[in-house]
């Protein structure tokens, strides 16, 4: 049976924030698994990037592996620090900023 998961180690200890890397001036993103009821995505901000305003047909659950990232819902501002999580609600207006170089877990439950 094929794996479920993509681009990460399996049956293997690892630290996820050594799974994506920092470039500068962008937003990298890694999708692990993506599916009808669920996707998870690691992601690096360099400071001062992001991704804008947009909604999610999904919970969206972030944890902050590294650094500090400014999470904006409904138009409030949130800071993530390493080992922080936040959920974004469905349906509601949310961005992603790096206050500082940012790299997080995302999973979105839909």
């Amino acid at each position: 049976m094929a794996a479920k998961m993509k681009n990460i180690s399996q049956a293997e200890v690892l630290v996820l924030k050594d799974q994506i890397a920092y470039q500068e001036g962008q937003v990298v993103s890694k999708t692990l698994a993506q599916n009808s009821a669920v996707s998870i995505t690691l992601f690096s901000f360099d400071k001062g990037e992001e991704i804008s305003t947009h909604e999610s047909g999904g919970d969206a659950f972030v944890t902050c592996l590294d650094g500090v990232g400014k999470v904006t819902i409904d138009g409030v501002d949130y800071l993530l620090h390493e080992g922080e999580s936040i959920v974004m609600p469905a349906g509601h207006p949310h961005a992603v900023y790096g206050e500082e170089a940012f790299k997080m877990l995302l999973v979105v439950v839909f």
